[in-house]
């Protein structure tokens, strides 16, 4: 879990080849937004990931490894010319990792909320989401 968590806090656009330290080379990983199989592929999603965004870093909390699998709570820091007027934005989730016999991760799932991460900070369905959450609170 260590291992994952140092890539992690280091990865940037000039070093995805840590990737390959972390990842099987069969990768299955899914998020609130994707699904991709393949270290290659997920090596290309996250290219396009660092190029768009101005910065990207987590914080951990409560990592907790067993003998095959991990869980680990973080908040991702990241800031998009796009969104939120370019200002950080704070984005807390989660991760589930299953771990092969090498200690590399084969299977990487995260949990978020894809509304607090994108829409909320569109121009015109931020205004249209906050509404409905709102309804929904009251």
């Amino acid at each position: 879990m260590n291992d994952f968590l140092d890539v992690y806090h280091s990865l940037s656009s000039e070093n995805l080849h840590r990737l390959e330290e972390i990842y099987t080379a069969d990768i299955h990983f899914v998020d609130p937004a994707h699904e991709i199989k393949g270290l290659d592929n997920l090596r290309g999603y996250f290219e396009k990931l660092y190029a768009n965004v101005k910065s990207v870093e987590f914080d951990f909390h409560d990592p907790f490894r067993s003998e095959s699998s991990g869980y680990v709570q973080w908040t991702m820091h990241f800031a998009h010319p796009r969104l939120n007027g370019g200002r950080n934005i704070a984005v807390p989730g989660s991760s589930f990792l299953r771990f092969s016999d090498n200690d590399k991760v084969f299977f990487h799932r995260d949990y978020f909320d894809l509304g607090s991460m994108l829409y909320l900070h569109l121009p015109l369905i931020g205004n249209i989401v906050r509404s409905i959450n709102r309804r929904l609170g009251s």
